[in-house]
């Protein structure tokens, strides 16, 4: 029987106008761990528009801190809670810097227009606390990583944290889309720009939180476990 995976997310507080938005674009809503209708791009239908997003909807809809891991041999759910907790303790909140849709790659997904040292820090720190939790990478899984072109940087940082993209290689973002043809990506970055605007306009975000993720089965969505609010 395969093991959960928890990760550590940045997500908007449920009920939110980001939160609404990102989790309507990719059909699901990880606090409720339901599938929701889909909002679309203008001239794409829903039906379309669920196989384009298939692969961000598996995750929910956020930002990585600390990327997905199976905990460490003798840790449990609650100790990682626990660990949570405490990390949230002395963080104070601050405000999300304004976002827009842009192109990753073959993605498309939100990210800061300016780059922010509390999101920076924030980062940095959730990669530091919750490591003594993280279980060694699997072998599959570090295959899979290094199929990427990842610089040497990358490469020590997959081995010592899991992941390759943290500290200086970290950047903020939200994907909304699985990879797209090239020819689809100033089209859909267009359409949800404006479904950005609609939806969200100018309402201000708090970064108050950080969220435990919890994935059950490989077939199964990640899903909210708790909310670590800020008391700093």
């Amino acid at each position: 029987m395969t093991a959960p995976r928890y990760a550590i997310y940045y997500a908007p507080a449920p009920g939110s106008p980001l939160w609404s938005f990102g989790s309507s674009v990719l059909g699901y809503d990880a606090a409720t761990g339901a599938d929701i209708p889909a909002l679309a791009p203008q001239g794409i239908s829903r039906d379309a528009w669920r196989i384009l997003t298939e692969t961000p909807r598996r995750y929910g809809f956020h930002a990585t801190l600390k990327a997905p891991f199976q905990l460490a041999e003798g840790r449990t759910e609650d100790d990682l809670v626990a660990a949570g907790r405490d990390f949230a303790r002395t963080r104070k909140p601050f405000l999300l810097p304004e976002l827009e849709v842009v192109a990753l790659g073959p993605f498309v997904g939100l990210q800061p227009k300016e780059r922010s040292a509390e999101l920076d820090d924030l980062a940095n720190g959730c990669v530091e606390a919750f490591e003594p939790f993280r279980a060694p990478t699997g072998e599959a899984e570090l295959a899979r990583r290094l199929e990427s072109p990842l610089s040497e940087r990358q490469k020590a940082a997959l081995d010592l944290w899991g992941y390759p993209y943290v500290f200086d290689d970290f950047h903020f973002h939200m994907t909304l889309t699985g990879p797209l043809q090239p020819e689809m990506i100033l089209r859909v970055r267009a359409g949800l720009s404006r479904l950005h605007e609609d939806h969200v306009a100018f309402a201000s975000t708090q970064v108050d939180a950080v969220a435990l993720f919890v994935q059950d089965r490989p077939e199964d969505g990640f899903r909210i476990v708790d909310r670590f609010v800020f008391a700093g």
